[in-house]
């Protein structure tokens, strides 16, 4: 009897060890360490006082009140919020108008404009403000040189260190994000109203002002605090131009907090905790719009096509606008930043300039003791983090969608959080985590990987979901029935058949690796830069044209990774043409 009984109960603990459960454990406590874990050392650093050797850390309020009851916590706040709202509003107010055109008229050009949306998106920010100051700044800018020699005065016409500056670069940025997702609203809306009301004569514009954008409200709200929360956790355009102009917002302010000596850790945890708070509530305003709303809702079980308004000759008008747009957004930037790549040293383009182009910049660049190792260091890092996050998506979007496990929407939610969590207070709170927790990774690569997985998690999640939910469950139940394994089902059925959705994260993935700066800016050290660190320290050394050459470079690499995921999305049913 004893024999049997211990045999049953090893018999009851193998099927418990049985390999799925062991990946699916892993992959369940991997999500809620990454994504709670550096959040909770991040509040409770919040608390602490800077521990010295002659004073241990204590719990003190001081940090909070230091950043939200002094003199400054109002301009601060100020600053931050009126850069976020312009920002968004400039990319909303672009965006819109420019979806509209594109899906409600018959404009020159259509299918080519929908293409190129993405390029500006994958631009890094750095290089993106860096060729606006070479355009607007007061002394070099050669918007300002041109506007000079027209007018003959030596006055600036425009600033672009100015909280106007920061506001028009980080708005047009930013503005083809809203092109696309006012693009999808615009797509998806039963025309019919639209159409009775132009046949009941009223004006085009008229029109859109009255139905369109009534219609698409709930879409332009979520839409606008999309475009918020980006803006209110952008840095690099904060500590490029507003920083030398004495404009400070939370994100600039954080930076500086973390460098200063000695360095006010908790001070940036307080100010980060606040500006959590805000993207966290802006996030949830969002998905419960999108949930619950509706009231605007055209669509029903009957088809519809939607039918574009001939606006006659007006059609190359606005295919004109679209291309200066586009000249605007891409075009000048990577020109300017060409040209400065091209000179010994930056100088306005002239025709005495234009005698002393060659290629001594990126020659320079090439023998930079760091470079080689930056390219290195961020190509293992966007390909390791991309293949970890997928493979870990995988798993948790079988789980979230094939099972009824208790607790599966949570840990939906938990793989989400991330979106929630602007970059820099990410890269804090893992700074924070990872120097009370003397793991071996502080000062390392790894420290960095564990920051990109954790960011890049939701951007794998989704497209992985999309294709989870179009495979039919039977073909799992069969291999089961067949006497296949769960690990040889999934390796061999279930990651075969979502590979539409793991190729198109993983390029994604690649993408914002490769030019993420927030979160590894305060998490590097000397050896661990990466391509995006290695521009900015380029900058911070006045090496103006190496930056550029290396931004031309990396600029020509994400185009072509922007190709290669159209040639993907074309090929396997990714990208809708």
């Amino acid at each position: 009897m004893t024999i049997i009984a211990t045999t049953a109960i090893f018999d009851s603990t193998r099927q418990r060890l049985e390999p799925q459960w062991i990946v699916i454990g892993v992959c369940i406590a991997l999500v809620v360490w990454l994504a709670l874990v550096p959040l909770a050392f991040l509040l409770w650093q919040s608390f602490l006082t800077p521990q010295t050797a002659a004073e241990p850390a204590r719990f003190t309020l001081e940090n909070y009140a230091a950043a939200y009851a002094s003199g400054e916590t109002a301009r601060l706040l100020g600053n931050s919020l009126t850069f976020a709202v312009g920002a968004a509003a400039l990319s909303f107010v672009l965006g819109t108008a420019f979806a509209w055109i594109n899906e409600r008229t018959n404009t020159a050009f259509k299918s080519l404009f929908l293409a190129l949306a993405l390029v500006p998106l994958v631009i890094p920010s750095v290089l993106f403000t860096v060729a606006w100051i070479f355009l607007a700044s007061p002394k070099i800018g050669i918007v300002n040189l041109v506007l000079q020699s027209w007018t003959g005065s030596d006055a600036a016409f425009v600033d672009i260190y100015s909280l106007g500056g920061m506001i028009w670069v980080d708005g047009l940025h930013y503005s083809p994000m809203a092109f696309l997702l006012m693009t999808a609203a615009f797509r998806s809306m039963d025309p019919a109203l639209e159409e009775a009301a132009l046949m009941s004569g009223a004006g085009l514009l008229q029109v859109a002002r009255r139905i369109t954008f009534r219609l698409a409200w709930p879409a332009a709200v979520a839409a606008l605090l999309i475009l918020f929360v980006r803006a209110i956790e952008s840095f690099e355009v904060p500590a490029l131009l507003g920083l030398p102009a004495g404009i400070e917002v939370y994100t600039s302010a954080i930076y500086q907090a973390v460098n200063k000596y000695p360095s006010e850790v908790g001070l940036a945890s307080a100010y980060a905790v606040v500006l959590l708070l805000i993207t966290a509530l802006c996030v949830y305003t969002q998905s419960r719009l999108s949930r619950h709303d509706t009231r605007f809702a055209t669509v029903t079980g009957k088809g519809f096509r939607s039918r574009r308004v001939d606006i006659g000759r007006w059609r190359y008008l606005t295919a004109a606008l679209f291309v200066l747009y586009f000249a605007v957004l891409v075009l000048l930037p990577f020109l300017v930043l060409l040209w400065s790549s091209l000179q010994k040293f930056y100088s306005v383009p002239s025709r005495a300039a234009l005698a002393t182009v060659g290629l001594d910049a990126y020659r320079n660049l090439l023998d930079h003791p760091g470079f080689a190792a930056s390219v290195l260091n961020s190509a293992l890092l966007s390909l390791g983090s991309a293949t970890f996050v997928m493979l870990v998506t995988s798993v948790i979007c079988w789980i979230v969608v094939r099972t009824r496990m208790p607790g599966r929407l949570l840990l939906d939610s938990l793989t989400s959080l991330p979106l929630a969590i602007p970059g820099l207070v990410l890269g804090l709170a893992v700074m924070v985590c990872y120097l009370k927790l003397d793991v071996g990774v502080y000062d390392t690569l790894w420290i960095m990987f564990i920051a990109y997985v954790t960011r890049f998690m939701p951007y794998g999640l989704r497209p992985t979901t999309t294709s989870m939910l179009q495979i039919h469950k039977e073909l799992e139940e069969s291999a089961a029935m067949s006497g296949a394994s769960w690990a040889t089902t999934f390796r061999r059925i279930v990651l075969p058949l979502i590979k539409p959705g793991l190729i198109a994260g993983w390029i994604y993935v690649v993408i914002v690796a490769v030019r993420e700066l927030s979160s590894s800016i305060l998490l590097y050290s000397p050896g661990t830069e990466v391509i995006s660190i290695t521009i900015w320290e380029l900058w911070q050394n006045g090496q103006y044209v190496e930056l550029s050459a290396a931004g031309v470079m990396l600029m020509s690499v994400l185009f072509c990774l922007v190709m290669l995921a159209q040639v993907a999305g074309r090929k396997f049913a990714i990208i809708e043409p």
